[in-house]
């Protein structure tokens, strides 16, 4: 069964940064291409980071320059570092697996980017 967990957000203001971190527990973490997505309210869910094997990496364009994602497969582990954030980038992040995600996503943790 997987399980994921989200934590590191917070309130923050514009300009600040945040360190998120996906615990996930999950039989073959290392193999599997993970990324990080975002639900802004009122918006879908969207993509904004992944890393695949041994770790390429992408962004989206929104974050360009400002978002790093990270692994530590030794720790079932992701990181997002999210740098110069933006109001815009407010949003309850999740991470899972890229492109089909698992059927079970977890909680998420709501960043709020506000002055």
């Amino acid at each position: 069964q997987v399980q994921l967990v989200e934590s590191g957000g917070g309130l923050v203001q514009p300009g600040g940064s945040l360190r998120l971190s996906c615990a996930a527990s999950v039989s073959g973490f290392s193999a599997y291409v993970m990324a990080w997505y975002r639900q802004a309210p009122g918006k879908q869910r969207e993509m904004v980071a992944t890393i695949s094997i041994p770790s390429s990496k992408s962004v989206a364009d929104s974050v360009k320059g400002r978002f790093a994602i990270t692994r530590d497969n030794a720790k079932n582990t992701m990181y997002l570092q999210m740098n110069s954030l933006k109001p815009e980038d407010t949003g309850v992040y999740y991470c899972n697996r890229f492109p089909i995600p698992f059927n079970s996503w977890g909680q998420g943790t709501q960043v709020t980017v506000s002055s």
